[in-house]
């Protein structure tokens, strides 16, 4: 884990970006607040540092992009851009500057994958890794209170705020008058203010474009091409169904969840969750999604995450690659009915281990080897490899 300047950070984070430079130069990518920009300068306070948010900063590179070639002197091991998405052809520029010194390093970071994409940008054609900084996730917070969690979310800067209910609305707003004007849909942002308040009622369930677009008054090829802005945007995950099942036929569709609890929790309009809620319940779900995810992409694992359910509606919440099933009750006492899913899926899928993650007060084992976990028990094991292997596919 790397660590870097605490006070500076806040929070000692868990990606290891240096050990990750001495293979390759990074694409760091997350969405705003997440703490890319705050890591960066704790952990490399002597690199030149290209801050694209910066107005003359932008003005200069944008009409120039050989000004980052001309002012980097040959001593310079580590360069960091900030918001490459802003001028997508200095990677031309990154992608040069390597090619002419293999020891040289970049880090460079994006809230934006679309505009990437949309330009056609020189994505450096392997000579740099990407990663991901997600929210705050357990081995970062310690054993910060599960409840705290769900209302606050893990974005840094909110999460010991006194005012972060404010925080977290002036986040959606910013999101919304920022990032989706950048992304070129400033006509139709009344839309898309509409299909985002829809979007966060349907957090953690399958993607139905028909349904939320007659929700929202927008054409279901249009609410597609704003779920995929979501996504391209880093602010949102589509969860695909697990397809390995022969004699119980599964559905296809993919589930949402938006990246951070606190956010989902804002667009849903919800008050504060409170233990035994049906909001709780979905809130439990989707932590136990984000930690998943953000543990798959910090060990640089290349196991699938997918859902179950077949379409006789037996449903389990998280397959890891094709040995681990996980499911999620907010009850604290489980019982037999808990198990059919896990159940089904393990009569034809060989499961090494099948989990369900609850609020029971102590572990135990039922029927057939499932494993009833607490939540807390299940995000300790998690991050000390004790659920799915730390052991990457490359460093």
């Amino acid at each position: 884990m790397q660590t870097g300047n605490i006070d500076a950070c806040m929070y000692a984070r868990y990606v290891d970006l240096q050990k990750l430079l001495e293979h390759r130069s990074l694409l760091l990518l997350g969405p705003r607040q997440t703490g890319k920009s705050t890591l960066l300068r704790s952990l490399f306070p002597e690199a030149p540092y290209f801050d694209l948010l910066e107005a003359d900063t932008y003005r200069r590179l944008s009409a120039h992009p050989e000004y980052l070639r001309q002012t980097l002197s040959p001593e310079v091991r580590l360069v960091v851009i900030d918001e490459v998405q802003k001028i997508p052809e200095l990677l031309d520029e990154v992608h040069l500057l390597i090619e002419r010194n293999r020891s040289l390093r970049f880090v460079l970071t994006g809230s934006s994958a679309r505009k990437l994409k949309r330009g056609r940008a020189n994505l450096l054609a392997g000579r740099a890794w990407t990663a991901r900084l997600h929210p705050l996730v357990t081995p970062e917070l310690g054993r910060a209170a599960v409840l705290d969690r769900m209302n606050r979310g893990g974005l840094p800067g909110f999460f010991d705020s006194e005012v972060y209910e404010e925080d977290l609305r002036a986040y959606v707003g910013t999101y919304l008058q920022e990032e989706i004007q950048a992304e070129g849909l400033s006509r139709a942002i009344g839309n898309f203010s509409r299909f985002l308040e829809v979007a966060g009622l349907t957090n953690g369930e399958q993607l139905n474009f028909t349904k939320v677009g007659s929700d929202a008054g927008v054409p279901p090829r249009t609410i597609r091409e704003y779920y995929q802005v979501l996504d391209d945007t880093l602010v949102a995950y589509q969860l695909p169904a697990y397809q390995a099942t022969v004699r119980r036929k599964p559905v296809a569709k993919s589930k949402f969840y938006l990246f951070d609890l606190g956010v989902a929790r804002i667009l849903a309009r919800q008050a504060s969750i409170v233990e035994g809620s049906a909001a709780y319940g979905r809130a439990l779900e989707h932590l136990v999604f984000l930690e998943l995810r953000a543990f798959l992409d910090y060990t640089r694992r290349d196991e699938a995450l997918t859902y179950w359910r077949s379409r006789s509606q037996l449903e389990v919440d998280f397959v890891v690659g094709n040995d681990v099933a996980v499911e999620v009750k907010a009850g604290g006492n489980v019982g037999r009915r808990d198990c059919k899913g896990l159940l089904a899926l393990a009569e034809e899928v060989p499961l090494r281990r099948k989990l369900i993650v609850c609020r029971e007060p102590r572990r135990r084992v039922i029927e057939n080897g499932i494993e009833v976990v607490p939540i807390e028990d299940f995000l300790q094991d998690l991050w000390g490899g004790r659920v799915v292997s730390r052991s990457p596919a490359h460093p």
